[in-house]
């Protein structure tokens, strides 16, 4: 049954690839909103679905793209193992391709790696319908130029994903959350102050006067960092980080054009007209408008702190959805996918109209 949905892929992309017309590669749709438009007919992934194997003593699990992010998790929370990236869902119908292909990353991110950190291999119809399979199931090291973690947050351009080796880690033994009131400004100093100390941070958040900083680990390392840190304890803080992961707090929730401004942890807060969110140690600024924003402002200053901007949800995507490539990146982009998808058929212009 699965070679057999292979095989009817293949044939639909080479078709589309004879005619030149666009195919947009979909899961369960909930990151429909990411990215540029939506162009072609749609191929559905959740035709190939399903653990292929999991080994919890490797820390490794496959599984075909198409497979509900809810069973991954649940299948390895019963084995006391997780998906290290804590990767989002934004709704019931999220896929684990969907998950790997847009490279999105929770609260977790900066402490146990990103969404690309986990990939071990990958299998892929590429824009020619060729069956193609980077990397492998195990942990060691591949020489040269990994193009198994290329596909991750390459938002389906280079290739349909079919299956997936991922990397486990075990769940943390304990977790716990402490709360400080602080400003933006002292949040940001406070994060890169313990970053130079050997803590058992797993996430951080700061958001209307507040710094939740979440704890993982052995239980007496947790309790040596909560004095030293300080603040109040939160008794159960999973439906807080959860909405955090998911963006259902209300200012991120409601707004007209949310943000992701990736930068230095050290850059300083800049008071601009929407509410925000500071995650990831300080790296990571969310800002939500009611209005259109200032898009050329957002973005010089990320640059300016060594990041970029990206327009994550908006119903208009007028000034681009990501950050200008400078022109080496650009080329390679470009490079990349007249090699995998020489006619341009697969999610065409998704990441950049121009790719």
């Amino acid at each position: 049954m699965t070679e057999d949905v292979i095989e009817h892929w293949q044939a639909r992309v080479r078709d589309a690839a004879s005619r030149k017309a666009p195919m947009r590669i979909r899961g369960g749709g909930t990151k429909d909103f990411y990215g540029e438009a939506l162009v072609g007919d749609i191929l559905d992934t959740r035709e190939l679905s399903g653990v292929i194997d999991y080994d919890p003593t490797e820390l490794v699990i496959t599984a075909r793209a198409g497979t509900p992010l809810a069973e991954i998790e649940q299948v390895m929370a019963q084995r006391g193992q997780m998906l290290a990236f804590e990767p989002p869902h934004f709704g019931q119908n999220a896929t684990i391709g969907g998950a790997i292909a847009a490279g999105l990353s929770g609260p977790r991110r900066p402490y146990a790696g990103a969404a690309r950190d986990i990939v071990l291999g990958v299998r892929v119809l590429d824009g020619q319908g060729t069956d193609l399979t980077f990397g492998g199931r195990g942990m060691k090291n591949v020489a040269g130029f990994d193009l198994s973690r290329a596909m991750a947050g390459a938002m389906g351009t280079l290739g349909i994903l079919l299956e997936l080796s991922l990397k486990c880690l075990p769940l943390p033994r304990t977790e716990t959350t402490l709360v400080l009131e602080l400003t933006a400004a002292d949040a940001i100093r406070r994060m890169n102050e313990w970053s130079a100390k050997p803590l058992p941070i797993s996430g951080t958040c700061h958001h209307a006067g507040r710094l939740h900083v979440r704890l993982s680990g052995a239980a007496p390392a947790i309790e040596s960092a909560a004095r030293a840190i300080g603040g109040s304890r939160i008794e159960d803080a999973t439906p807080f980080w959860q909405s955090v992961r998911e963006h259902t707090l209300p200012a991120l929730a409601d707004a007209r054009e949310l943000w992701r401004l990736s930068v230095r942890a050290t850059a300083p807060h800049v008071d601009l007209p929407g509410e925000q969110m500071i995650e990831w140690g300080g790296a990571l600024r969310w800002i939500a408008f009611t209005a259109a924003a200032d898009a050329a402002r957002l973005r010089a200053w990320a640059a300016e702190h060594g990041g970029h901007a990206t327009l994550f949800r908006s119903a208009q995507k007028r000034a681009g959805v990501f950050h200008p490539l400078a022109a080496p990146i650009g080329d390679i982009h470009r490079r990349l996918k007249s090699t995998f998808d020489p006619a341009g058929v697969l999610n065409r212009g998704r990441l950049y109209p121009e790719v």
